[in-house]
This record gives structure tokens, C-alpha cells and sequence, in this order.
């Protein structure tokens, strides 16, 4: 009963460690974001004691800036996009030799271990009525079989 007492006692010390600092990093963040509303007040307060012109100017300034941000953090995803693009296409043309290679080796098998292939395809299919989830297949065939199951 002690033990369990102690155990209680500790998880609720955690807990209100894990609470405060919560508590904290949010009182950290309002601050934060009270410092740039008064950054954005005090840049409002200037843009109307501006004339209308410099206003409109002001603002312009201030759409293209954002503008550029906005157009340099879609470049780097454009180049993120393009890597992964590259790299699924080396993996196609892996995939796709391994295939024709799969091919190529189903072509050359002697037609008696082709039928016997089917008939274990068949008796496979049985299998799985009766065993769901069991699956048979041969070694080789492993990297593609997990490919497809991943997508």
C-alpha cells in the first residue's frame, strides 16, 4: 500500500512538473506574441501618420516582402518535391528491371514447374480461406511484396 502510495505521489509530481512547465512555455509564447501585436501597432501607428502616398507605399513594401518570403519557402519545397521526384524514379527503374529480370526468369522456367506453380497458387488461395493471414511466397520476391504492401 506504501509502495502504491509512493508510485501515486510521484506520477502526480510529474504530472504538475509537466503542468508548470506547460504553463510556462505558454506564458512565454503570449508573451511573445504581445511584443509583435505591439511591434504591429506601432508600425500601424507610423503608417497613419504617414501621408497617403507613403502609406500606399508602405503597404506595398510590405506585400512584397511577404511576397518574396512566401515565394522563397515554395522554391525550397519545389526542390524537396524535385528530389523526391528524382528519387522514386531511380526506384521505378530498379523496380522495373527487377520485374523484367522476374519476367525474364518466369520465361525460362520449364513449363512443369510452372504448372506446379499454379497449383500451389491454387492450393495458396485455399489457404487462405481457411488461414487467413498466412501468405506464401518466395525470397526473392520479398523487397517487392513489402513495396506493395507499404503503398
Amino acid at each position: 500500500v506504501c509502495s502504491f502510495r509512493r508510485l501515486l505521489e510521484a506520477q502526480l509530481q510529474d504530472q504538475r512538473r509537466e503542468y508548470e512547465e506547460e504553463v510556462e512555455a505558454l506564458k512565454n509564447q503570449v508573451d511573445a506574441m504581445k511584443e509583435e501585436l505591439e511591434k504591429q501597432q506601432q508600425t500601424f501607428l507610423q503608417t497613419l501618420q504617414l501621408s497617403p502616398e507613403a502609406q500606399v507605399e508602405f503597404g506595398l513594401q510590405q506585400e512584397i516582402t511577404r511576397l518574396t518570403n512566401e515565394n522563397l519557402d515554395l522554391k525550397e519545397l519545389l526542390e524537396k518535391l524535385e528530389k523526391n521526384e528524382k528519387k522514386l524514379k531511380r526506384q521505378l527503374k530498379i523496380y522495373i528491371k527487377k520485374v523484367q529480370e522476374l519476367e525474364a526468369s518466369q520465361a525460362t522456367v520449364p513449363t512443369e514447374r510452372r504448372q506446379h506453380e499454379r497449383n500451389m497458387q491454387v492450393a495458396v488461395q485455399r489457404k487462405e480461406k481457411d488461414f487467413q493471414g498466412m501468405l506464401e511466397y518466395y525470397k526473392e520476391d520479398e523487397p517487392l511484396l513489402i513495396r506493395n504492401l507499404i503503398t
